[in-house]
């Protein structure tokens, strides 16, 4: 009986290692049966349609689209069974500067108008650069890339996507950025998987990377992405001119050598106070 299991155990780690580094490449014959069903948008990896008649026929099979990335159906995310591996994997948050003061000044409705407005600027980027979607938590966005859903060049696309985030907000350009945020990306081994119990589990990434991504990000100024040694190698070319700085990060013996990218020299004054009045 102890065989038996430890062989289940075995094979269910070896599935979810090839999801996580491959996608769901054991979905061959579904995805050619799902090409010649009709419908655009598809989820990416298994080739169900989101739109069209083929569409709502997929959906009453529990084909919808995944909460964490719409880009891809529940069954190919969170409704996998509970398990997961360890894997590579780039983390990345973004996270309101000041926060506290800014809803004191904006009051609760323009506050949370103004996280409702990052929320969907920050996830509308991530999902364009095939980031799973983790959590949005208070004043911040946190977001993991993995090469089975993002591509074998997961690393840049998290650093592009903190890029794109940035320049959303307005960072890099003539006119005020209207919000301060500041952006922390760490690549490491963590355990991605669906965590719970069977009647209530989600999807997410845990382990070392997850916290010093955290913490990597806490010292962030507003308009500035810190990118740890890892991740910031995949795009090396790109950013030449990048400052590197070493942080003390909690639980780590040794300083921690971050590099700190910028759309502009400087962080240009931000007014979200009068950019919350224009949205009213």
């Amino acid at each position: 009986m102890m065989q038996i299991t430890d062989a289940v155990a075995d094979a269910k780690l070896a599935a979810w290692q090839k999801v996580l580094k491959e996608g769901h490449a054991g979905h061959k014959a579904l995805r050619h049966v799902m090409r010649y069903v009709p419908g655009t948008p598809r989820c990416k990896i298994c080739l169900n349609p989101f739109g069209g008649f083929g569409g709502r026929v997929c959906r009453t099979l529990g084909f919808r689209r995944s909460k964490k990335n719409p880009n891809i159906c529940e069954l190919c995310c969170e409704k996998m069974p509970l398990g997961g591996a360890e894997i590579e994997t780039a983390i990345l948050f973004a996270d309101i500067r000041g926060s506290t003061g800014l809803a004191e000044r904006l009051g609760p409705v323009r506050f949370a108008g103004m996280l409702n407005r990052f929320y969907a600027t920050a996830t509308g980027v991530l999902v364009r650069h095939d980031a799973t979607i983790d959590k949005l938590i208070g004043d911040e966005v946190m977001a993991f890339f993995i090469p089975g859903f993002a591509g074998p060049d997961f690393k840049s696309a998290a650093v592009f996507a903190a890029r794109d985030i940035m320049r959303e907000l307005g960072y890099g350009a003539a006119a005020e950025p209207w919000l301060p945020v500041g952006i922390g990306i760490e690549v490491g081994t963590a355990f991605v998987g669906n965590v719970g119990r069977e009647d209530y589990y989600d999807f997410t990434a845990l382990g070392d990377p997850v916290n010093v991504a955290a913490r990597i990000q806490a010292a962030a100024a507003p308009g500035e992405i810190l990118v740890g040694e890892k991740a910031f190698l995949a795009v090396a070319d790109r950013f030449p001119h990048s400052e590197v700085r070493w942080l003390d990060v909690a639980g780590r013996s040794e300083p921690v050598a971050v590099h700190s990218i910028r759309l502009a020299p400087d962080s240009q004054p931000i007014n979200v106070v009068q950019d919350a009045q224009r949205m009213d």
